[in-house]
């Protein structure tokens, strides 16, 4: 049976997925701007059992990262969830269509950093995710234009929202999306890593 997190009719939920390894600040202040920006009801952290993109060699267990990630987030609005573990998915387009199946009257959002952005057009199927959910994309230091000029912002660049538009994003109809500005973060799990040898 799939325990999906709390929703209702017509919320407003963001999907931020990742490995979570380890989980950071850098994603709690993520979680907190989109909230705030996107004027969301509430966040799902999905950690991922395993990125396709990324080398599985270093990555903690499921459990581990779920743990860590549940000790981190700490707030009302944010829900860490295995639920792609329990769905049985790997890739990002297969989440959102399970979840969309599965709820369909609640307006989903997915949020990334710009290092997604800038690595979007490598993902399967990444046309269909901007035409099934709006995007918000999280300004990350030394990203900006790299994200900006990467193949899939330049394709979606017609459906880019203005960023006072944001608080509008989820009753959009996709594609639809926008890039925030804003205080960034440093942090990131692959340098947390290193730091620790790992």
């Amino acid at each position: 049976m799939i325990r999906l997190p709390p929703h209702a009719p017509g919320m407003r939920i963001g999907l931020f997925g990742g490995s979570f390894n380890p989980p950071h600040e850098g994603h709690l202040h993520v979680g907190r701007m989109a909230l705030a920006r996107l004027r969301l009801d509430h966040l799902w952290w999905l950690v991922t059992p395993g990125n396709p993109l990324k080398e599985r060699h270093g990555l903690a267990s499921l459990d581990e990262r779920l743990e860590a990630a549940r000790r981190l987030a700490r707030h009302p609005r944010i829900t860490v969830t295995d639920v792609e573990a329990q769905l049985g998915v790997r890739y990002t387009i297969d989440t959102i269509r399970e979840l969309r199946a599965r709820c369909p009257t609640v307006r989903f959002v997915w949020i990334m950093g710009a290092d997604s952005l800038a690595n979007f057009h490598r993902w399967g199927h990444w046309r269909e995710i901007a035409r099934l959910v709006p995007m918000a994309v999280i300004d990350r230091p030394g990203l900006t234009l790299q994200a900006v000029r990467s193949p899939a912002a330049q394709a979606l660049d017609a459906f880019r929202i203005r960023e006072s538009a944001a608080p509008t994003l989820a009753a959009r109809k996709p594609p639809a999306w926008v890039f925030l500005h804003g205080p960034r973060s440093n942090l990131s799990s692959t340098a947390i890593r290193a730091a620790n040898g790992s």
